[in-house]
């Protein structure tokens, strides 16, 4: 993204940099509501049924506390056109799935699944997963059982909780993607 500055003397073109830290916290009231702030305006948020959690464990229903990473997009090239972001971006196939076992080897990664096998595939009817940015929680190292497939999606339509990810709107997302890049900090808590 560009953007033109323009004085009296001359026109500038300067190029916007991916937004430093992103915050999310608490809404007051309800621990599975919150507000996400980023580069001077906040937005609604749903939060795990679990609230945030210092210690997130599998199948809590918490969102994790902590500083994490964006890692990349995961985006329905099936519906939506592709994004602007600073992201590594990668389209969601119909065997996109992730492994939420933690007794797996790929526990807590992106896999492939054929048409038969269980999993939490990435392709749902719903339009959740229509934008998933992957982040960095419990990723390095991975530890089994400390949760899996935190992310940052689109929220229901009623802001109902969360299995531990933060969602938003739609339009939420498509303007914080366009800010977003591998070096934001996710403070969350």
């Amino acid at each position: 993204m560009k953007r033109y500055v323009t004085s009296n003397a001359y026109t500038k073109v300067t190029a916007d940099r991916p937004i430093a830290t992103i915050w999310v916290r608490r809404a007051a009231g309800d621990p599975r509501r919150g507000w996400l702030t980023a580069d001077g305006w906040s937005v609604p948020v749903a939060l795990g049924r679990g609230g945030i959690l210092a210690n997130k464990r599998e199948g809590d229903g918490g969102t994790p506390r902590g500083i994490y990473r964006p890692l990349r997009l995961w985006w329905r090239a099936d519906r939506h056109i592709r994004p602007r972001t600073y992201l590594p971006i990668r389209p969601i196939r119909p065997e996109d799935a992730w492994c939420e076992d933690p007794r797996d080897r790929h526990y807590n990664q992106p896999i492939r699944l054929v048409h038969d096998q269980a999993g939490d595939r990435l392709t749902r009817e719903d339009h959740l997963y229509d934008f998933i940015v992957e982040i960095d929680h419990n990723s390095a190292p991975r530890i089994a059982g400390r949760g899996s497939a935190v992310f940052l999606h689109l929220a229901r339509p009623n802001f109902a909780p969360t299995a531990g990810c933060v969602s938003m709107t739609k339009s939420s997302m498509l303007r914080l993607l366009q800010r977003m890049g591998p070096q934001t900090k996710i403070m969350i808590g």
